[in-house]
């Protein structure tokens, strides 16, 4: 028997059934609706509405109905149309028609929507957790490469020598922007609308706050309209979610970038490469190209549900079914993705003589502007000199750093011995002290920083 079948006089279409039913992917809410469903029992009993004996009936029932879903022994019929319907049935079927007395005052709708709450809100811890490895694994591979020099781009063009420990640190400050996002994206959905009814509340003498309070949220719902229609932490979920795979999309492309033998800066473990069918030399970054690809899936997870929200009207609406199997999808593709990102990092193996031979002199232009500023030289003056130096080696087929100090001086008079001292790619890198920079004792504090921020966004 359906839920709602008294109103009509014929079954439903076995088309729209198919398109109504959400329990091929809502099944996996079957704890979260067990859970939800005692706090209700507990809630309606002390308002009165149960007899104690009845409640402890009803929850012994739904205890049993989740150890078969533990044990993989439930059995789904062919009239559950979606999680809620599977478990009042089954628990109906255990303890008699008291079952039936569980939904007094409450809606699927209110239901659903406290289901769903409950699950991303563990959904987003898993996430955390799995991110909180991934930035560990950054901090660990930093420490060990400190004093190792590569060089920085921009617009994919040699910039300026940095230290890899940095490179590696630019994407642990990105997760944690992911994360504290994530921290605050729990704090909004951590809000209970059971009680909320279809949409109009309950008329029962449910203490909404207990039951609440019973269930691990915050808070309790302000409006029944809101409470069974607010989507707003699945989209900022998906946000976040898509967010964090456009970092791990970066961070793909400069592994993949970095472990071309043209750059040759990195090697990834043989159990994180894949090969050819064809091309026995291959050496691949799939994982990392997947990484970069997951993005696009995410963005459009997002991009569907903000257009599945605009223009609804107000409360709860049959669209907002859709929520559902866009984060499940997201989720899941950060399951798969973000431990195989980890591995990769913890075994990937740098190539310090690579990164050293591809630091070019003329990435020191800007060193060589700085030494004209600290002699007294504007800066946008010094700029066109060290301009003009560039161009002189490359007349010249030198490097910058074999120009002579005749050349130099034939260029600026305040150019004096002391500037070969600036043009060396350790001094550069050992110069950019200051918070937040390359140099090795700022990326010492750094790092330091970073196990600070750890331990006080622990889980």
């Amino acid at each position: 028997m359906t839920l709602w079948g008294g109103r009509f006089s014929e079954p439903s279409d076995e088309h729209l059934r198919a398109l109504n039913d959400s329990l091929p992917f809502d099944r996996r809410l079957c704890a979260e609706d067990i859970a939800g469903s005692i706090a209700y029992a507990r809630a309606i009993a002390a308002a009165g509405v149960l007899t104690p004996d009845e409640a402890e009936q009803i929850v012994a029932g739904l205890e049993q109905v989740k150890a078969e879903f533990d044990t993989g022994t439930f059995t789904f019929a062919p009239g559950d149309e979606d999680i809620h319907t599977a478990v009042e049935r089954r628990l109906t079927e255990l303890v008699g028609a008291v079952g039936g007395k569980l939904h007094t005052g409450r809606s699927r709708n209110d239901q659903v929507a406290t289901d769903f709450r409950l699950w991303s809100r563990n959904a987003a811890a898993q996430i955390e957790t799995l991110i909180t490895a991934l930035q560990t694994a950054l901090i660990e591979k930093a420490s060990d490469h400190r004093h190792t020099l590569m060089p920085g781009y921009t617009h994919v063009q040699p910039a300026q020598p940095i230290t890899a420990a940095h490179w590696l640190m630019s994407f642990f400050w990105m997760l944690a922007r992911d994360r504290e996002r994530l921290a605050d994206c729990i704090r909004r959905l951590n809000v209970s609308p059971l009680g909320a009814g279809a949409l109009a509340g309950t008329p029962f003498a449910v203490d909404v706050n207990a039951l609440a309070q019973s269930l691990g949220f915050a808070s309790h719902s302000q409006n029944s309209l809101d409470a069974v229609s607010d989507r707003d932490y699945v989209a900022e979920m998906l946000f976040v979610l898509a967010l964090l795979t456009v970092h791990l999309s970066r961070l793909g492309e400069d592994i993949i970038l970095y472990s071309n033998p043209s750059f040759g800066f990195i090697t990834l473990n043989d159990r994180y490469s894949t090969g050819s069918s064809i091309m026995p030399q291959k050496r691949n970054a799939d994982p990392m190209e997947l990484a970069r690809g997951k993005a696009g899936r995410l963005i459009g997870n997002l991009a569907g549900f903000l257009a599945t929200l605009k223009g609804l009207p107000s409360t709860y609406n049959k669209d907002l079914q859709e929520d559902k199997e866009a984060l499940f999808d997201s989720c899941d593709t950060l399951h798969a993705i973000l431990p195989v990102v980890t591995a990769i990092i913890r075994t990937l193996t740098l190539n310090p003589e690579k990164m050293t031979a591809a630091l070019d002199a003329d990435m020191l232009a800007t060193d060589l502007a700085d030494y004209l500023v600290h002699k007294g030289l504007p800066f946008r003056q010094a700029h066109h000199v060290a301009g003009r130096a560039v161009r002189l080696a490359a007349d010249k087929y030198v490097r910058l750093t074999e120009l002579t100090l005749e050349d130099f001086q034939s260029l600026s008079d305040l150019f004096e011995a002391d500037v070969f001292t600036m043009l060396t790619f350790e001094n550069s890198v050992a110069r950019r002290k200051a918070g937040g920079g390359t140099a090795p004792e700022a990326v010492e504090k750094q790092i330091a920083a970073a196990k600070l921020w750890m331990e006080s966004h622990t889980l």
